[in-house]
């Protein structure tokens, strides 16, 4: 993962594109990204749409996380141990009990 960002970072700071690189432009592309990620399955199935645009789909969602990790990279958020973080507090909020099969958010499940 560490050889992934240096590669992420030294093509930016190559295009010397760090100085568009504030945190709310990063989000903004990050959700821009995703927006065209999410456009690839108009009007499709979900299998449609991953087999007939497999290739869009990975270079989108390869824009999606390379926006992400320069975010992370830029603001000093270890990744992995974000991740790692989100999962526990997710562990808690959707507890394998209530959440399997479930697609309810967690204030949607009974007290019981």
């Amino acid at each position: 993962m560490e050889r992934l960002i240096q590669d992420i970072i030294a093509f930016r700071d190559e295009r010397n594109w760090k100085q568009y690189h504030n945190p709310k432009d990063l989000a903004l592309s990050l959700s821009l990204e995703a927006s065209e990620l999410l456009e690839i399955f108009q009007w499709k199935t979900s299998e449609e749409a991953v087999r007939t645009k497999r290739t869009e789909i990975e270079e989108e969602l390869a824009d999606v996380l390379i926006y992400a990790i320069t975010m992370a990279h830029d603001l000093e958020i270890d990744v992995a141990s974000a991740i790692r973080n989100k999962i526990s507090k997710n562990a808690i909020k959707y507890p394998a009990h209530k959440a399997k099969g479930s697609a309810k958010k967690y204030n949607e499940y009974s007290s019981d």
